[in-house]
C-alpha cells in the first residue's frame, strides 16, 4: 500500500464538505469519476488519497465475513475496499461511497455517515455531469 503525505488524524466532516465545494475542484471531481468509469479506479481512489492526505486503501472483489448482500463494503482493520463484483469497480457512487468510509475511519468517526457518504459520492457525481454536459468548466480530462 503506497503511502502519501502525514496529516493529522482528524478529518472532520467540514473537511469533506468545504474543501471541495469550490468551483475549482469541480474539475478534480469530474477527473475522479471520469477515471473510475473508465476502468481507471486504482488511479482516481490515489488521486483522492493524495487530495486527502490519506493512505490509498486496497480494493478487492470479494464479499467480506457476513455481507454478502451489499455491493461493496470498507473494512477499516484491512484499510479495504471489497466490492462485490468486479463491475463494481467501476461504479463512481459504489466506489466514491466507500472511500468516504476509509476518510471517516481515518479519523476516528466511522459510525452513522451512510447519507454523509452518498451525499460525498454525489457531489462527485453532479460535478461530473456539469462538467460533461452542462460545460460549466473546462475538464482536464486524464489522457
Amino acid at each position: 500500500m503506497r503511502k502519501v503525505k502525514s496529516h493529522s488524524s482528524h478529518i472532520g466532516v467540514t473537511l469533506l464538505s468545504s474543501d471541495l465545494s469550490k468551483p475549482k475542484d469541480d474539475l478534480f471531481k469530474h477527473d475522479v469519476v471520469k477515471l473510475i468509469l473508465s476502468r481507471r479506479t486504482e488511479e482516481a481512489i490515489e488521486m483522492l488519497a493524495d487530495r486527502f492526505m490519506v493512505e490509498v486503501p486496497r480494493i478487492k472483489v470479494g464479499h467480506w465475513k457476513g455481507r454478502k448482500n451489499v455491493l461493496a463494503v470498507y473494512v477499516s482493520q484491512r484499510q479495504t475496499i471489497f466490492v462485490a463484483k468486479s463491475s463494481e469497480m467501476w461504479n463512481p457512487f459504489v466506489i466514491l461511497h466507500e472511500f468516504y468510509h476509509h476518510l471517516r475511519s481515518r479519523s476516528g468517526k466511522h459510525r452513522g455517515t451512510e447519507k454523509l457518504a452518498d451525499s460525498f459520492a454525489i457531489a462527485f457525481i453532479r460535478a461530473f455531469l456539469d462538467v460533461e454536459y452542462k460545460g460549466t468548466a473546462t475538464p482536464t480530462s486524464p489522457p
